[in-house]
């Protein structure tokens, strides 16, 4: 990518300097490469962010506008991405380390699918004003008026993103938040800021009020006062369950609503009648698609023992054909981690999978004679490490049990159906799963007794119009479709000694 891009803070409708000197420089993973240069946005500038939003949302008009209005806006940022498509396909491949085609599905694709879902499907169905039944008075005596639930806007959102999914992760949070009326406060990943302040120049051209999205880049400090600030009424975070944790103790303090989206250490379960041939594409797909950084990403196989050999030959036969390298390479089937530091730690995971008796089938060392513009000049630039498969490992092994972030696949044996959903079952973790096998209804038996959020029969996907979220260590709530949209509402319920007028969002008659 060619362009070097340079960005301020985005707050109350401004680009902003940082009240400090201090800078984060945005690298091309598969080249190390510099792309582009944020700010370091300190304590103050978070909390000039929050306050921003606290004023556009007590004051201005955006919490009492109608759904109609809210939609028009989504839909014209929606209108907007489709038209910054093929800038935003580029700046993904080159920012986050995406292969072409995961940009295009997945990276912008399916937030701009999302965009357009809430503006024309989600928010116009939305029932935010429901009647109740009867008031019954004190003593059990019938009232003589009506009651109404009402839906209203949390108020100031705190949206904290990861660096994998960086558009997507930043759309599928702002959607919702901005669909139900709430300000929000965005603070993306150090390793890929650019994608989101972006989302400022779209939400700025759609004509977005000033204060209702405020885009702050930074570290630790920024974020620990977005999750501590009185002024913010919920926090939605995704990334690891370490980081979760101290978001959700930092919450606690002023009990703001939090949702998490946590780790994964998913199973994928191969039952001795399963088809192979349609097997071995997924498994290889969900531990190498964005070279393993997916916290959804079924990096546990489960296979019955009489499959254990054939299974594993396929996998080898199958890795041959990934080539890995710069992404900017079209033939390129997966690309490098988001850094060294990242890298540093596949590498150390790997090791202790080793030392602690697991055997390496395939891969576990950094390419050489990469494919695409990185690798032609036998240069070693870019994080890149191999596709790896561990055999020998038993599910209490540190890699089948801790969520390693990189292509590295566990493959563990299993005897019977009890024994292989007690192995599935053995995790903090409860993001996603599948299973594989000749009999659909056997499989939905399955997905009952595994306990996670998202599980597939005969397949693996994540449809963005269902909720996602995990059970145990992998989270708190639900993302995407209607349930994403009723994490930032809070419920009032109103009855009143006498008729009330046709139900329909009311504007306040002062600041809340």
């Amino acid at each position: 990518m060619a362009q070097d891009l340079t960005y301020r803070l985005y707050i109350d409708g401004k680009w902003v300097d940082a009240s400090g000197d201090e800078t984060l420089t945005v690298i091309n993973p598969a080249t190390e490469a510099e792309i582009g240069v944020v700010p370091q946005a300190s304590v103050d500038d978070a909390r000039a962010a929050i306050k921003a939003a606290r004023t556009a949302f007590d004051e201005g008009p955006w919490g009492r506008s109608t759904t109609k209005e809210r939609a028009a806006v989504i839909g014209r940022m929606a209108d907007i991405l489709q038209r910054r498509w093929d800038e935003l396909i580029e700046l993904n491949i080159a920012e986050a380390g995406s292969t072409r085609m995961l940009a295009q599905f997945l990276q912008v694709g399916a937030p701009l699918e999302h965009l357009r879902d809430y503006a024309e499907r989600v928010l116009p169905s939305y029932q935010f004003d429901t009647p109740m039944m009867p008031y019954i008075g004190a003593g059990g005596m019938a009232g003589i008026g009506q009651g109404v639930v009402q839906r209203e806007a949390i108020g100031v959102a705190a949206l904290i993103t990861p660096y994998n999914f960086p558009l997507f992760l930043n759309v599928f949070k702002l959607g919702p938040a901005l669909a139900a009326g709430c300000t929000t406060v965005l603070k993306p990943s150090p390793d890929t800021p650019l994608e989101a302040l972006i989302l400022g120049e779209i939400a700025e051209e759609a004509g977005l009020p000033p204060g209702v999205l405020n885009i702050v880049t930074g570290d630790v400090d920024a974020s620990a006062e977005l999750t501590r600030n009185p002024m913010v009424d919920m926090v939605s975070f995704t990334g690891s369950d370490a980081v979760g944790r101290r978001v959700y103790a930092q919450a606690s303090d002023t009990l703001k609503r939090v949702v998490l989206e946590l780790g994964g250490k998913s199973a994928n379960i191969i039952f001795e009648d399963a088809d192979l041939a349609k097997v071995v594409p997924n498994v290889i797909q969900n531990f190498t698609i964005h070279a393993g950084q997916g916290c959804s990403l079924l990096t546990r196989t489960l296979v019955h023992e009489s499959l254990f050999d054939e299974l594993v030959g396929q996998l080898k036969y199958g890795l041959d054909q990934v080539k890995v390298g710069d992404p900017a390479d079209d033939s390129v089937g997966m690309g490098p981690l988001i850094s060294a530091a990242q890298r540093e730690r596949v590498e150390a995971l790997v090791r202790t999978g080793q030392n602690e008796g697991g055997q390496i089938a395939y891969g576990g060392n950094r390419p050489t004679g990469l494919s695409g513009s990185n690798g032609s000049d036998g240069s070693n630039k870019g994080f890149f490490f191999e596709p790896t498969v561990f055999v020998d490992v038993d599910n209490s092994m540190t890699i089948a049990q801790e969520e390693i972030f990189g292509p590295v696949l566990t493959v563990l044996k299993y005897s019977d159906e009890r024994d292989a959903v007690r192995i599935a079952n053995d995790s903090e973790y409860g993001l996603a799963g599948s299973v594989w096998t000749a009999d659909t209804a056997h499989g939905l038996q399955i997905a009952e007794a595994v306990r996670t959020g998202t599980f597939g029969i005969n397949m693996y996907d994540i449809d963005i119009a269902n909720p996602f979220g995990g059970f145990k260590q992998s989270g708190i709530g639900r993302e995407f479709s209607t349930e994403g949209l009723s994490a930032y509402v809070e419920l009032q319920s109103t009855v009143s000694a006498g008729d009330l007028p046709p139900l329909a969002r009311q504007p306040a008659p002062q600041a809340r």
